[in-house]
């Protein structure tokens, strides 16, 4: 249903203008206290004088304060704005007012042609006056004091000056867009009693929101009220104005509304602006079309562009500012809608005469590269040779400050002037892949066809290829790449020089990157990976080549060895550089042979390159990575961060669009943090369809699911989805064990379904991969498996050697997955004491880690077993029991060993004993762990009462 406006007339709301009601009202408080003041309210057209003094009077009037107002119009009669102030005293506007007879003697005086002496018209103004003033102030409140005759400002100046200790306030408001009918007069009044002025500047964001919630009967989109305020420049009369045509429209205050909202206001700066620049000089024309034009330029750069004197043209700026066209203090125009509309004032002929002269201007004055190219993108036609000197100047300049969009658009006016130059086209294609892939293909498309040299079109086709990465393209990327490989290989013969052999290590690099990254493509992969000697790692390319060689050997699954030596020739990198993408790839094979730290301090340089310049996909896919590594070895709540930082960068920023990955690691973790129903609806966001090609995401993405399917209770789904996964597996040649361990989660759950033989099938095919594979976590799983299968002692023993294997790697979270299934079988086997031992273990290990639907799982079974132990919650200190937990919160708070055993009448022994378990627990090493992980949320390092007395009787 749309949001519908108020019946009501829209007015601003009484909070709105905080600071300048205060002003305000300090200088009438001190008119209250006897000291004759006066006060001039500024502020350009449609600023909202006329409320603000409304609000204002009624202030005052509930303060029983006389408040007579008026509203000068153009007439000059002398002493017509005073007729109209003394009119308010009639009862039938106030009925406080003091009795009529008192108004006769200047009323008399002060009508058209009585023929009084000016001195008999003030003594009798000055005598009512007081009259007013006998038993409560008085405020005088003009508004349009521009428009106000002569005469009266003159009585109002003799006011003041007989009110110097008079409860008398004189309130003026006046338009700063136009000049005052009567000048002497009002500036004699104002500076001759030192009158405080008070300016009306914009509306606030604040304020434009208040009026926002004020207008709609339901809350608006978040967006609608800050494009508003921008759209309007924070004037009120047009912030009105708009919100009561889309009241008349039936719009709804959302981002649609927001963008009709800015077409209104446009629609409605056009002729006031037209209205301000018709009555001014030439000269003032000539300068606000020279500051539109130039935008936040110089006012010297403003004068000479307008062809006048500087001191001429700050006079104009001035009365442009007072206008409400400039931003006082600023050179910038109040609004868009105000800068063009000033613009739209010119021809196009003489637009494109001022915008020339413009960028010669600024080109001879030694201004920035990119300030000219701006005057330049806005040229129709040919570019003379100095502009396109100019905008690639401005493109390189851009694009080492990261403005990759500002850099791109120079490149785009550029080729629009020379369509056939490649490395234009090629370079601008760069650029786009940054933040818009899609749109980056057909220039490197077309670069393709045009370039003719064939060292151009292997650059041209590197950059093609790591395009296509980013749209999942491939197959088209591996076909271009191969084409280009052979061709340069064919050119450049035997005897390439270094650059040439450097170009080609590059293309054949992206070449594996590319033809690696889906299963259609994998084999061609692998045969060039089979064909290619693996090279030194001296130049940045070969190690981008060794690192893709390590990648597809640590898929293989065969020559873990090799995999690692592959990957840190990858990473050495002179002077600690990142090395391109190089390390990002080495991170793979590193973490999947348990170099867990080689492979996180890869990625830390990768991301630190990342931070520093700007690149939100490079930042992305390293957090993924790492969120997925933190995941193997069991970091979880670590894992959790990083994924969902990712996540977070995927859904706010352009340039990681269509990335699933980051998604897919946030909910892989939150299916092992017990959160299944979480995890799911994720996964149910993405695009399967798309990731079905995918080596590493489809995989990935089953295994997910298959996480979630288990966490719901659908052992079935889980399992059938665990069997895609492998199928998937097999059928594109990965025979790393530990890549996706579906076989081990496929094992467990066939167990659990007492689908024994089913289960031991596939834990004996996995024995062989993991065998090749050789790491402690590869043995430990295979073992693992196999336990879960054998039935017996035999059994027992296989789980139990899988335990001690997986306590020597990284993996903890597959540790407390083996501790948990050793626990379960010595359950079964009817070994309640050894049952409760592991099975306390696991939790422990569990909880460390935050995998805690595994922890729930192990905590159940050890009720069970007849063990004791508080529900599982996503505090730390729940696998403490309670003497360790009293321990523990004591020795936080910095109690002695010897002081926690007289608290709790317990030796000392006894105090270590349940000290060390407690660090061991929570994975903390002195006291002040202890205290940080006891109480996180108390401010200021407070602890609770409880913890405060047992320490102090202990001491």
């Amino acid at each position: 249903m749309l949001h519908r406006l108020r019946a009501q007339a829209l007015t601003f709301p009484l909070t709105g203008r905080r600071s300048e009601r205060a002003a305000l009202g300090a200088h009438a408080a001190a008119a209250r206290a006897g000291r004759g003041t006066a006060v001039l309210i500024s502020g350009p057209s449609g600023s909202g004088k006329t409320r603000f003094l409304e609000e204002f009077r009624a202030e005052e009037t509930a303060r029983r304060t006389t408040v007579l107002h008026a509203t000068c119009t153009r007439d000059t009669t002398p002493y017509g704005a005073l007729r109209t102030l003394l009119a308010t005293l009639d009862p039938a506007h106030d009925g406080e007012a003091p009795p009529q007879p008192a108004a006769h003697p200047a009323r008399a005086a002060l009508a058209p042609g009585s023929g009084a002496p000016a001195h008999q018209v003030l003594h009798a103004l000055h005598r009512l006056v007081a009259h007013l003033m006998t038993d409560r102030p008085l405020a005088l409140v003009l508004d349009d004091a521009g428009h106000c005759d002569e005469a009266s400002l003159r009585g109002l100046e003799y006011l003041l000056r007989r009110a110097r200790r008079l409860p008398l306030l004189v309130v003026l408001a006046h338009g700063t867009g136009s000049a005052p009918a009567t000048r002497t007069a009002l500036t004699e009044l104002t500076t001759r009693h030192a009158a405080a002025t008070v300016r009306l500047g914009p509306l606030t964001d604040d304020d434009t929101a208040a009026l926002v919630r004020h207008a709609f009967t339901a809350p608006a989109d978040p967006s609608f009220a800050p494009l508003l305020a921008a759209a309007a420049g924070g004037n009120p009369r047009i912030l009105t104005r708009v919100l009561r045509t889309l009241h008349a429209e039936g719009t709804a205050p959302d981002a649609a509304g927001a963008h009709r909202a800015e077409e209104i206001c446009t629609a409605l700066t056009a002729p006031y602006v037209r209205r301000v620049l018709a009555g001014r000089p030439a000269w003032t024309r000539d300068v606000a079309t020279a500051a539109a034009v130039l935008g936040d330029a110089a006012p010297d750069h403003v004068a000479a562009l307008a062809g006048v004197a500087p001191a001429l043209a700050a006079t104009a700026l001035a009365e442009l500012c007072d206008a409400g066209l400039l931003t006082p203090g600023a050179l910038h125009f109040t609004t868009e809608a105000t800068r063009a509309a000033v613009l739209a004032t010119l021809e196009p002929p003489a637009l494109t005469r001022l915008r020339t002269k413009a960028a010669l201007l600024l080109d001879d004055a030694g201004r920035p590269a990119r300030e000219v190219a701006d005057q330049v993108l806005l040229l129709p036609g040919p570019l003379a040779p100095w502009m396109a000197a100019t905008l690639r100047e401005a493109a390189d300049r851009a694009a080492g400050d990261g403005a990759h969009k500002a850099a791109a658009g120079y490149l785009h006016r550029l080729l629009d002037a020379e369509p056939d130059d490649v490395s234009v086209r090629a370079e601008l294609a760069r650029l786009r892949a940054g933040f818009s892939p899609t749109e980056a293909l057909p220039l490197l498309e077309e670069a393709l066809t045009q370039a003719t040299c064939v060292r151009t079109r292997a650059v041209i086709a590197a950059q093609y290829g790591l395009t296509c990465l980013a749209v999942r393209r491939g197959p088209a990327a591996t076909t271009v790449l191969t084409g280009t490989l052979h061709a340069l290989r064919e050119h450049l013969g035997p005897q390439a020089g270094p650059a040439d052999r450097e170009l080609t290590a590059h293309l054949e690099s992206v070449l594996l990157l590319a033809a690696t990254a889906e299963r259609t493509t994998l084999a061609t992969a692998r045969r060039h990976a089979a064909t290619t000697p693996a090279p030194h790692g001296d130049t940045p390319a070969q190690r981008q080549q060794l690192a893709m060689l390590a990648t597809l050997t640590a898929l293989d699954g065969r020559h873990a060895d090799r995999a690692v030596d592959q990957a840190r020739r990858a990473l050495r990198t002179p002077g600690g550089a990142p090395g391109g993408w190089a390390p990002l790839a080495a991170a793979l094979p590193l973490a999947l042979a348990d170099e867990t730290d080689d492979a996180l301090d890869a990625l830390e340089k990768v991301l630190s390159y990342a931070q520093e310049c700007g690149e939100p996909r490079v930042y992305a896919q390293v957090l993924t990575a790492r969120a997925l590594i933190l995941h193997r070895t069991g970091a979880l709540p670590d894992a959790m961060t990083d994924a969902r930082t990712a996540t977070g960068l995927v859904a706010e920023e352009p340039r990681c669009a269509r990335m699933s990955e980051p998604v897919i690691a946030l909910a892989t973790v939150l299916a092992d943090r017990g959160e299944a129903d979480r995890a799911e609806q994720l996964l149910a966001g993405l695009d399967a369809r798309s990731l079905k090609r995918s080596v590493m995401e489809h995989p990935l993405h089953l295994m997910a699911r298959a996480q979630a399917r288990r966490g719901l209770g659908d052992h079935e789904g889980a399992l059938d989805l665990l069997l895609a996964c492998g199928d998937f597996l097999a059928g594109s040649g990965v025979g790393n064990p530990v890549l996706h361990p579906w076989w081990l989660h496929a094992v467990c759950l066939l167990s659990g379904m007492d689908r024994t033989d089913e289960a031991r099938r596939i834990a004996e095919a996995a024995q062989e991969p993991a065998r090749a594979w050789g790491t402690a976590r590869a043995l430990g799983l295979a073992g693992l498996a196999r336990g879960a299968t054998t039935p017996g002692e035999e059994g027992l023993a296989l789980l139990t050697e899988a335990v001690t294997t997986l306590a020597g790697s990284p993996a903890r979270a597959d540790h407390a997955r083996a501790t948990h299934l050793l626990g379960k079988a010595l359950l079964a086997a009817g070994d309640q004491r050894g049952a409760r031992e592991h099975l306390r273990t696991a939790v422990a290990l569990a909880r460390q880690c935050g995998a805690l639907a595994l922890a729930r799982a192990a905590r159940s079974r050890l009720l069970a077993a007849g063990g004791r132990m508080g529900k599982i919650t996503g505090s730390r200190t729940d696998m403490l029991t309670r003497t360790e937990r009293k321990v523990a919160g004591l020795a936080g708070l910095g109690a002695s060993n010897r002081e926690i055993a007289e608290a709790l009448f317990v030796t000392v022994r006894t105090v270590e004993m349940h000290l060390t378990s407690a660090y061991r627990k929570l994975a903390v090493g002195d006291r002040a762990g202890l205290a940080a992980v006891l109480w996180p949320a108390l401010p200021g390092g407070a602890t609770p009462s409880p913890a405060r007395d047992a320490l102090r009787a202990a001491r």
